[in-house]
């Protein structure tokens, strides 16, 4: 049982739980203290930013008064409705946390509700906008033990059942509650033209928010051995959807760092296209027909326009500037700097993409959702962009920024994405050069096979001419570019064991013999290790693939949730948190392994 610690310092990724409400999210640590929200969408500006920093950044504890309380946490039922419960000499309390879903302003429910005994509680919040450096104008609230801060164009509302009062640039409160007691504090986002936002009655939202995310769950089809695992994951996909977009963020937060101490820290907090045919299947396949389509809709307008323009990624309504910029005010999640904010790969070349919104508008027609307006008009512009420019270098899936190479697995979802149309034209009459997309899906193959495999070591390398690998390759039988029993996919499967496994899960790459351009070091993949769960159960490998898949579910936290990375040196989540990528890929590999996912069928089209 962990012992909650004062949060002078961020804790370890795997001490946090997500709350959210379908436009923003918070990060809950195990010690009682929110030290990340953004408000009002997942992308904006940070009011509590203590993760990237210290508690001068922003945060918000409630916690024991005493040192040395117990905690342990759990979600209720099946929901994003958290409770922490703190056990002291004087008596134990359990900390509620959730946000309401749908809301029309987001609002933080904090709900203390006393067990056993009486236990002294101690309040503090220290808002910080902008990411932790705009101290805002903090007022009280007239009849009521609340407060007001104003700073730019945001206005936050706390309310509070207790008396709270202002100390050291922060708001504080004492208070005791004793079993059967509750004391309750909301926290409201709006704009500050605006009339502060109306109160919000707790404990009527607390039954509200359960309803919403049971009745939710309840529409899950997924019936299978990891039934808990799967829907946590889809709980996570779910809370990390925009609802007014259809858009899903890639994770929570950025600047977590893929290397403790390190310099690979990235804002994720955007829409990867990458994702899509992964969350399409995730979500049509166990019963979310409703996201599926928000997600795909989301999908058409973003990549609206004209072909050469298309992102790997966007914000959360389809936005396309995602400026970098560092924020130097901050000192990283454990003194990893820099953290930045905005994402310049949004910007790089990654061929692979095509590959993938191909796959993922495949996927939906098989799924049979209803077609969005134009949608094969704007998939023959894209791919015939494709035909163009497929032969040349790229960034590639890891999105280096050590220069352009021609990636093979870049080259294998060119491959796919021609693939794609042509399934598509076959199956549902749609018109197109077929020939033309014969002709260069085969030419694609042929080049793959013949520069991006080498002979002597029996694999398929990372780039044309390369000697180093990349658990990219994984996918080639997944998408069905050579299938399973191929000798050269077995050989290139192999290698990834030999040279990529650390502790064995799986590396992206040897960031020491790539060019990258970034110092070398990083922890395991979490995606990639389920990648090489589905090959091993494609080649009969079941038990190691199962024995595989248990040992990654082992990685989660007490909470069910998966960060992008994991350090088995130091045995800690790296990476930001959580991470959908990660849960979408947790969610195939149970899928397959009940023979209902994705490599599932395309094994039995390959047979």
């Amino acid at each position: 049982m962990p012992k909650a610690q004062p949060a002078e310092q961020p804790l370890a990724i795997e001490e946090y739980g997500l709350i959210g409400d379908c436009a923003s999210c918070a990060l809950v640590g195990v010690n009682g203290s929110i030290d990340w929200l953004c408000l009002p969408r997942f992308d904006s500006g940070a009011c509590f930013a203590a993760l990237l920093g210290n508690p001068d950044n922003g945060r918000w504890r409630i916690a024991p008064a005493a040192a040395g309380a117990q905690a342990t946490r759990r979600y209720r039922d099946r929901s994003m409705v958290l409770e922490t419960q703190f056990e002291t000499e004087a008596g134990a309390v359990t900390v509620i946390d959730f946000m309401i879903p749908n809301a029309k302003q987001s609002s933080v429910v904090r709900i203390v509700e006393g067990r056993r005994g009486r236990v002294d509680m101690r309040l503090e919040i220290a808002l910080r906008f902008d990411y932790g450096t705009s101290v805002p104008w903090v007022t009280r609230l007239p009849d009521s033990h609340g407060i007001c801060a104003v700073a730019g164009p945001d206005l936050v509302v706390l309310r509070a059942t207790v008396p709270i009062k202002g100390q050291d640039m922060q708001t504080v409160a004492d208070f005791s509650v004793a079993a059967g007691e509750r004391a309750c504090f909301v926290l409201t986002h709006g704009a500050s033209c605006d009339p502060p936002p109306d109160a919000v009655d707790a404990a009527a939202a607390l039954a509200e928010t359960g309803r919403i995310w049971e009745e939710w769950c309840g529409r899950c089809t997924y019936q299978g051995e990891w039934r808990d695992a799967v829907l946590r994951s889809l709980l996570v996909l779910k809370a990390l959807t925009f609802n007014r977009t259809g858009g899903i963020v890639a994770a929570a937060t950025t600047s977590l760092p893929e290397q403790l101490g390190g310099v690979r820290n990235w804002d994720y907090r955007y829409c990867w296209l990458r994702d899509g045919t992964l969350t399409l299947f995730s979500l049509m396949h166990n019963g979310y027909y409703k996201e599926a389509g928000a997600w795909r809709n989301w999908l058409h307008r973003a990549v609206a326009g004209s072909p050469a323009q298309v992102q790997i990624m966007y914000g959360i309504a389809g936005e396309r500037r995602l400026v970098e910029w560092e924020v130097p005010w901050l000192a990283g999640y454990q003194g990893a700097a820099p953290v930045r904010v905005g994402n310049a790969a949004s910007k790089q070349v990654q061929l692979d993409i095509y590959g993938e919104v191909m796959r993922a508008l495949h996927q939906a027609r098989a799924g049979r959702l209803q077609e969005a307006p134009a949608s094969w008009d704007l998939q023959l512009s894209i791919i015939a962009h494709l035909a163009e420019i497929w032969r040349e270098p790229d960034e590639g899936i890891w999105e280096t920024r050590g220069g352009c190479q021609r990636f093979t697995y870049s080259k294998v979802m060119a491959w796919a994405a021609f693939d794609a149309m042509i399934r598509d034209a076959e199956a549902h009459g749609l018109d197109g050069p077929m020939d033309d997309w014969r002709k260069a899906r085969s030419e694609i193959h042929e080049t793959v096979c013949r520069e991006g495999f080498d002979k002597k070591r029996n694999s398929f390398v990372q780039y044309f001419g390369a000697d180093a690998l990349d658990a990219s390759l994984l996918q080639i039988p997944l998408v069905g570019f050579l299938p399973h029993d191929d000798p050269r996919v077995r050989g290139t499967v192999q290698a990834i064991e030999r040279e990529l496994l650390s502790d064995g899960f799986v590396k992206r790459y040897q960031t020491d013999k790539s060019k990258d351009g970034l110092p070398p070091g990083e922890g395991a993949f979490l995606a990639c290790s389920f990648w090489l769960v589905d090959c091993l159960h494609m080649q009969g490998r079941t038990d190691e693939a199962r024995a595989m898949f248990e040992r990654l579910l082992a990685l989660r936290n007490d909470l069910g949730l998966l960060s992008e990375e994991y350090d088995p040196k130091a045995r800690r989540m790296t990476g930001n948190m959580p991470q959908a990528f990660s849960h979408t890929a947790l969610i195939a590999s149970a899928m397959n392994l009940s023979g209902d996912g994705l490599a599932a069928k395309q094994q039995a089209r390959n047979a």
